[in-house]
């Protein structure tokens, strides 16, 4: 007897893309000094101390937590966002805990219902889990900045990303109440990933759930946030969702049946480092600095670093007079130099001229990678 066949989910998903940079990962690394690993911005600095010790304080939990997270873990949410961004009158039924954000992006149409003949809108260079989404319900996905390219068409969801992830661009508050109103007007669920919200080194960026933007209400609106960039807590998978009470709702009914709940300990860490911005602006400086040496060395070096006024990485192109030359030539002469970056066409085909350059290394590393573009 044959074993069992499966398959056909994976078959329907795109190719995960880091997978093809396993050979300039290894190309890289036989440089003398090491490799520089600016491909896949994962936080390199210790996790902040408010985080250890409340971990160490909530090593106690025998009992299951709740899928729709602790009261106070919400509250500490709610107060942070008001605080820090001046998103106010949200109330603990706005706000749900999720297991990191990138679970939460990938299932949130599965969750919702939505799949075969429904359509979801993404950005033109996107985070390539928001296609991923799309393609494990079977709905159809359009990659565009302009809404008038949707025609007469209807998305169930339309995704933001300001700060973007990966080119750092900031969408200006004019351009998100115009999305806003478009959305409202038509039924369409707007979910903003602004995840690099805590990251933004030149000028401000702005919640979609500010009133300012949003006219005071949360109805149609979800964003998504994670830990992972301000508070270096990738490893911890803590990262919420908050917005439009019936949508949260639809999504905690689901999550419960599925089990996916944030484990206790992480519940108490989010709530003590969502009321501590002071790691947060320690960790904002180091960063700050590190993308100030990088983004000269790379313009030192013939590079043109497009948008990249937040979030991690450096978007960056050489030859940007003639339009930019392939990104897979830069990836490759930069792992002859030691260096790992992503391809601009990992985020779609209209960043086939870039490369994300990370600013998530060390100290150490960083200078390195300097010394490697200038000499």
């Amino acid at each position: 007897m044959g074993s069992p066949q499966f398959g056909g989910v994976s078959a329907s998903l795109p190719d995960f893309p880091w997978d093809q940079l396993t050979a300039y990962a290894e190309r890289a690394r036989t440089h003398a000094d090491g490799i520089v690993d600016l491909s896949i911005g994962t936080p390199v600095d210790p996790t902040p101390q408010v985080a250890v010790d409340a971990l160490v304080a909530a090593a106690q939990w025998p009992g299951y937590p709740t899928t729709i997270g602790l009261p106070e873990t919400r509250q500490a949410i709610i107060d942070w966002f008001d605080r820090v961004h001046g998103v106010a009158g949200l109330g603990l039924d706005h706000v749900l805990p999720v297991i990191g954000t990138k679970e939460l992006i990938a299932q949130l149409a599965l969750h919702l219902g939505v799949g075969p003949g429904d359509l979801i809108g993404l950005p033109a260079v996107a985070y390539p889990t928001y296609e991923v989404g799309a393609a494990l319900v079977g709905a159809e996905s359009l990659a565009t900045d302009s809404l008038t390219a949707f025609g007469p068409e209807t998305p169930k969801i339309l995704w933001l990303n300001s700060p973007s992830n990966p080119t750092g661009r900031v969408l200006p508050p004019e351009h998100l109440k115009k999305v806003i109103e478009w959305c409202r007007e038509r039924g369409v669920l707007l979910v903003s990933d602004e995840c690099y919200l805590d990251c933004v080194w030149e000028g401000d960026a702005v919640s979609v759930l500010h009133p300012s933007i949003s006219g005071g209400s949360a109805d149609g609106i979800l964003v998504v946030h994670s830990l992972s960039k301000r508070s270096n807590l990738a490893g911890y998978r803590a990262g919420f969702v908050a917005g439009d009470a019936g949508v949260v709702k639809e999504l905690l009914a689901v999550r419960k049946n599925l089990g996916l709940i944030v484990p206790g300990p992480v519940q108490q860490v989010m709530t003590a480092v969502y009321s501590d911005d002071a790691h947060a602006a320690e960790q904002h400086a180091l960063y700050a600095a590190r993308r100030t040496r990088l983004k000269a060395a790379l313009e030192s070096a013939g590079f043109t670093v497009d948008h990249s006024e937040a979030a991690l990485y450096l978007w960056s192109r050489r030859h940007a007079e003639t339009g930019g030359e392939d990104c897979w030539k830069t990836v490759a002469d930069l792992a002859d130099l030691g260096i790992l970056v992503a391809p601009g066409d990992f985020y779609g085909l209209a960043g086939k001229q870039h490369v994300r350059v990370a600013i998530t290394a060390t100290d150490d590393r960083i200078d390195a990678a300097i010394a490697r573009l200038t000499s």
